[in-house]
């Protein structure tokens, strides 16, 4: 135990699992991100049939959003630079999550709520840590 800081153990394990939960959103928001942004609109309404009921161009831009947003968890994190940018990322990510809600509500497509919820509060957990309880120190 680091006698200088005894908090240091719980902030350290902290930090496993908010890099854990890094990764599995970035993991998740950039496969679904890539898979908008170049798989062919019909390919997608395949799985999703939502995607033929708006404009192709938001899906790609909500294929762009989730891209971004997987690596705005990833880059600043492992580079070090402008962190504070992790919890503007994951930020946007539950604002994502808020609109899929909805719009899946408005189709009366229930079944797709518990997911996002689920990334929702995943995305809420890293911006609360990495904004207040384990922050990233940026480079020197």
């Amino acid at each position: 135990m680091n006698a200088t800081n005894p908090a240091a153990p719980r902030r350290r394990g902290l930090n496993i699992v908010l890099a854990l939960v890094q990764i599995v959103l970035a993991f998740a928001f950039g496969a679904a991100g890539l898979m908008k942004l170049t798989q062919p609109i019909e390919a997608l309404a395949a799985s999703m049939p939502w995607v033929s009921a708006v404009p192709s161009a938001l899906v790609r831009f909500i294929g762009l959003a989730e891209l971004a947003g997987a690596l705005g968890l990833i880059l600043p994190w492992l580079t070090r630079i402008k962190p504070q940018l992790i919890s503007l990322a994951a930020i946007g990510l539950i604002l994502v999550m808020v609109l899929a809600s909805a719009f899946h509500l408005s189709r009366g497509e229930a079944g797709a709520i518990p997911v996002n919820v689920v990334l929702a509060a995943l995305a809420a957990f890293v911006a609360w840590g990495r904004s207040k309880a384990a922050p990233i120190q940026p480079r020197a």
